[in-house]
């Protein structure tokens, strides 16, 4: 079996290099470039089975990049880096395609452990996780408190099925440690039209909506370890 190929695009040294190091020390391959034109470059020399991607690069940034992968190199699974609190572009690229994302700042083992989730997808399979892996890495989340993460996981479920009511209970209740009450009613409600007997929403919207209004006690449908 050949040794998987990862290309690393970052601007920071600090970076590249930190990834790299991680990587090849589990045994993979890995180059590293700094602009997004010359990782277009490196993909049409090369196959890469995932590609490591900053957001913020010179020149092309990371979601324009992202997408001419989708587009031209489709079996190129794509882990997106981006700065803490950026949620809403960490969104927008899972809708383009990523798989998965590394926050900065971030530590080896963690490098290697989402590259190695991404790698153990089926050969030949589909690029993308499916609705329950989002699922589950959503919850996996919620379990260790990283909201933020959590919110991108469920938003991808969404993306993949908007038919099934989980996710978008869990976005109601990610918008209430938000203290977003308005925005948890309306996926909750979603929820709750997908799926009337989806005991979880029902409870949430019916004490979100109550008075007095309490964030605590939030219905995951789940029990967070």
């Amino acid at each position: 079996m050949e040794t998987p190929r990862i290309l690393i695009v970052d601007d920071e040294r600090n970076i590249r290099l930190t990834l790299k190091y991680a990587l090849e020390g589990i045994g993979l391959k890995a180059d590293a470039v700094f602009q997004g034109e010359e990782a277009l470059q490196k993909l049409q020399e090369k196959t890469y089975d995932v590609m490591v991607l900053d957001l913020r690069l010179p020149g092309m940034d990371g979601l324009a990049v992202l997408g001419q992968v989708a587009e031209r190199f489709p079996g190129t699974k794509v882990i997106i880096i981006t700065a803490y609190g950026t949620v809403e572009a960490v969104v927008e690229a899972m809708k383009l395609g990523a798989v998965d994302f590394l926050q900065k700042p971030f530590e080896p083992m963690e490098v290697r452990e989402i590259v190695g989730r991404v790698l153990a997808l089926p050969a030949g399979g589909p690029t993308a996780f499916t609705y329950e892996d989002y699922l589950n890495l959503a919850r996996k989340s919620i379990s260790a408190k990283e909201f933020s993460a959590a919110f991108v996981y469920a938003h991808k479920a969404v993306f993949v099925n908007a038919h099934r009511p989980e996710a978008f209970n869990l976005l109601g209740g990610l918008y209430e440690t938000r203290d977003q009450r308005k925005e948890a009613v309306t996926n909750y409600q979603v929820a709750r039209k997908i799926d009337a007997n989806y005991r979880p929403a029902q409870q949430n919207y019916e004490r979100v909506t109550g008075r007095p209004y309490s964030k605590f006690g939030i219905v995951w449908g789940f029990q967070p370890q």
